[in-house]
């Protein structure tokens, strides 16, 4: 003989009744969760906002010193630099730049600042050049961002003066100056950008702590809604099979 509940029992008023709470308490839950997740995503791009913001640029020098080693403080700040240019031909491109949806290069270009050379982004073009733009003449001044150097290196090429990344140490080595600054800028100044396209300042990285709360509140609700459910499939279950009674 089978003593199963049919199918009408999960359908009994009080049963009933619990499915309606369930459901409601599961939906305040998950609404509650996706709301926390949803300001956590908003904090994070409030905080990306205000490291993005554009500060008035200081000079160089105020801020940075050739053998200081680069924090966040220089991270993403906005500065003068006031240099000389180093001959065309000790110029470089950096491949694999995305910009605008497409794949492109860098033109990277030592400055001569204070004792050491300044590694400067000039500008960005969908492909090199046959030959590099001419270099600006005598001492110029022009705004840019500060970036630290980057940590892989890869694809140089001497011959081409093609490299894939801009890391201080492998140019350092490669390129046999003295002394390079310990991270590089990108210019935002047209004018020296010798005809390219100004290039495109990468987004400041946000740590994913800012906002942690609303992450942490965003979590936990999604937890209490597996909670509720699991609750409710044991009660509804007892209840049917009539182990409450």
């Amino acid at each position: 003989m089978n003593d199963r509940p049919g199918v009408g029992a999960w359908f009994r008023p009080a049963v009933l009744g619990l499915h309606l709470f369930a459901i409601a308490a599961i939906g305040f839950c998950l609404f509650m969760g996706t709301w926390q997740l949803g300001a956590y995503d908003q904090r994070q791009e409030d905080e990306r906002a205000e490291q993005g913001e554009t500060a008035a640029a200081v000079p160089l020098e105020s801020v940075w010193a050739p053998g200081d080693v680069f924090t966040t403080d220089q991270d993403q700040r906005p500065v003068t630099v006031t240099g000389t240019f180093r001959p065309a031909a000790e110029q470089l491109w950096v491949t694999d730049r995305e910009q605008g949806g497409a794949t492109g290069v860098w033109l990277l270009a030592p400055v001569t600042v204070g004792d050491a050379q300044l590694m400067v982004v000039r500008g960005w073009a969908p492909e090199a050049p046959a030959t590099f733009p001419d270099v600006p003449v005598g001492e110029v001044s022009f705004e840019a961002v500060l970036q630290p150097g980057e940590e892989s290196a890869s694809g140089w090429d001497p011959a081409a003066r093609t490299i894939g990344s801009v890391r201080i140490p492998t140019l350092l080595n490669e390129l046999g100056y003295a002394d390079l600054w310990s991270g590089f800028a990108i210019s935002t100044d047209p004018a020296v950008a010798g005809g390219l396209d100004v290039a495109e300042v990468p987004e400041a990285d946000v740590s994913w702590t800012a906002g942690g709360r609303n992450l942490g509140y965003g979590l936990q609700w999604w937890v209490f809604a597996a909670f509720a459910l699991f609750m409710w499939w044991r009660m509804a279950r007892e209840m049917v099979l009539g182990r409450d009674r």
